[in-house]
């Protein structure tokens, strides 16, 4: 992988989980486009290696399940073996609710499995991040959350619980490791117009109207503010929340 000292993120080694898809598969191409060596993650291997063949020879792929500890370690020591070490994670994975519910109708299981993906997933990584950057000496860890992470979401109190714990999370971390040269940060996304976010047009419509810039956000424009946050022009930024919400929360 060759390195182009001029750019942003040159020399910089990331990891990107849920990196095969949406907002993932934008980032870990951003990221290369800045001059970083990119890890590509996904439960789905196919879909992360479809993305790593794309950037070219700045990126590797591998599988991970966040809801898996063990399956977490090996995608971190796969990161640190293929790319030298690791400066830069973005725990991107998570899942949305099949459907709306009220709190009182949520089954247990639905609960379960969005708070192991969403919130146990982002826990697991971090625990394996944080111990592999200090010893390459720090990093930069950005943790998607969305406005599920700011707001409660009618329907979705189980995304909504998680979001709000990957707050918290990002905010302990942050505390925690910020002298020992880690920042940690948290993206919070409003609606985002991603193939696998299948809405009618009424849908999206509806959506759309929603955010005051009139529209949804595309991928790419949550991987700039991720990029930004993982580069060293956000030196001194740690435990912030960064919304891309076109205005969403303002209102």
């Amino acid at each position: 992988m060759t390195d182009r000292p001029n750019l942003p993120l040159a020399g910089k080694r990331c990891l990107v989980t849920g990196g095969g898809t949406g907002i993932g598969a934008a980032c870990a191409v951003d990221l290369a486009g800045r001059g970083a060596s990119v890890m590509v993650a996904d439960i789905d291997h196919a879909a992360a290696t479809s993305v790593a063949r794309s950037i070219g020879d700045r990126a590797a792929a591998c599988a991970i399940d966040v809801r898996d500890p063990a399956s977490v370690a090996a995608a971190v020591d796969a990161t640190v073996t293929a790319l030298g070490g690791l400066d830069v994670a973005v725990n991107n994975a998570g899942v949305g609710v099949p459907v709306a519910r009220d709190t009182g109708d949520t089954p247990v299981d639905e609960w379960r499995r969005v708070l192991s993906v969403n919130l146990d997933g982002v826990f697991y990584c971090l625990r394996a991040e944080l111990n592999a950057m200090l010893a390459a000496g720090g990093g930069s860890i950005v943790n998607m959350g969305s406005v599920g992470s700011l707001v409660g979401l009618p329907g979705a109190s189980s995304y909504t619980a998680a979001k709000h714990g990957i707050l918290g999370l990002t905010k302990a971390a942050a505390a925690e490791y910020a002298g020992r040269g880690i920042r940690v940060n948290l993206v919070t996304p409003g609606y985002v117009d991603t193939t696998i976010s299948p809405r009618t047009p009424e849908q999206k419509a509806a959506l759309a109207a929603k955010h005051p810039l009139g529209r949804l956000a595309q991928s790419p424009e949550v991987a700039t503010v991720v990029c930004f946050l993982a580069s060293d022009e956000a030196s001194y930024v740690t435990g912030a929340e960064y919304t891309v919400d076109g205005g969403y929360t303002v209102i």
